[in-house]
């Protein structure tokens, strides 16, 4: 296991995608478990879903913080505005940088490509930009750059568990080669300006107030409504579903620990984050519908099979997400492990408590 090499006590931590529900649970953590330091938040709350959702995250935030040592400051801002980017790194200048910022989603970058060459190509350049010119402004500059990455780099591997070290030249979604080019990018910056930087494979990130567009939160929705869910690929395909207490674990044990130089003298690592148990979809619906009737969000007698429909698979989709975990759990000491029934039971609890269904 890598020692931690770097304390969060006291830092400056610059969260991009602050209000996203990844950024918004890392937020709570860092919130709850270190003294002292201070988040800056930024996020442009745009409406690719529900924006009172992310309203809601940032309260949390700000309830917590009322009981904490930490601050936490908040910016309204878009990471493809480059001055702002750089305002931002001038006036606060971050130790560590965690950028989960980005246009997400496979199937909404078929139609509408601007948005993902926007946030997740120009967004993240001008990060790496401002992290290489931290290094101007102070003896120390950026200590350390995490970034999100995405299980789409793999495409359609054929071999599972997907490595690290597996071949991910063959992008099937504008989404996943957006991901691969953050990879690319922050490789070409380790190795010229030596910034630390480690990317994060995130693998079917699911949970409590997460993002609508996902499966599990959909298809809650359209139950809740009497509509019919799709399932893709006729139930055959499988996904390693990762609950967003155990990302935000790992997130955290990586932003402690930067990155050994390599044998190109090059500061920079990828790991996978998932659960290393892909579920057949077909599981996965049965596992929800079960969790949905015990929260009480769906009626004991709903007639779940009259509002299934088994179509084909969508462009841009894959068959198996499958994480091979290993150089996480040999460098960090962690692995994820909480099981689908209990993270769907909190996220259907959560749907109910919030909805009020």
């Amino acid at each position: 296991m890598l020692e931690k090499n770097i304390d969060l006590s006291g830092k400056t931590i610059l969260v991009t995608g602050a209000a996203g529900f990844i950024g918004a649970n890392l937020c709570l953590e860092l919130l709850r478990s270190n003294e002292e330091l201070c988040i800056i938040g930024v996020d442009n709350l745009n409406d690719y879903y529900d924006v009172s959702l992310k309203k809601f995250r940032l309260h949390q935030i700000e309830e917590l913080q009322k009981n904490t040592s930490g601050g936490f400051i908040f910016i309204r801002g878009d990471i493809s505005d480059k001055a702002l980017v750089d305002e931002l790194f001038h006036t606060y200048q971050p130790e560590i940088v965690v950028n989960l910022a980005a246009q997400a989603g496979v199937r909404y970058s078929i139609t509408n490509a601007d948005a993902y060459i926007q946030a997740n190509v120009i967004g993240f350049y001008n990060i790496l930009e401002a992290c290489r010119h931290s290094y101007d402004n102070s003896a120390a500059g950026v200590r350390h750059l995490v970034y999100a990455s995405s299980s789409s780099v793999y495409g359609n591997n054929q071999k599972v568990p997907y490595s690290t070290e597996d071949k991910v030249d063959n992008p099937v979604s504008l989404y996943a080669a957006t991901k691969k080019s953050n990879e690319l990018f922050a490789h070409a910056y380790s190795k010229l300006y030596g910034i630390p930087a480690t990317g994060l494979r995130f693998f079917t990130v699911y949970g409590p107030a997460g993002r609508p567009d996902m499966a599990y939160f959909s298809f809650t929705n359209k139950l809740l409504a009497g509509e019919k869910i799709q399932i893709f690929n006729y139930g055959n395909c499988k996904r390693d579903f990762t609950y967003i207490d155990d990302i935000v674990t790992g997130v955290v044990e990586v932003m402690q620990r930067k990155p050994i130089a390599s044998e190109d003298g090059v500061p920079y690592k990828v790991y996978n984050i998932g659960n290393q148990q892909p579920e057949n979809l077909l599981d996965f619906v049965e596992i929800l519908q079960s969790e949905l009737k015990r929260a009480k969000v769906l009626p004991e007698d709903y007639d779940f099979e009259a509002h299934k429909e088994l179509v084909g698979m969508q462009p841009g989709d894959v068959e198996v997400t499958f994480a091979n975990v290993a150089e996480l759990e040999r460098d960090m000491g962690f692995k994820p492990e909480t099981s689908l029934v209990e993270g769907i039971r909190r996220f259907a609890e959560w749907y109910k408590s919030y909805y009020n269904s």
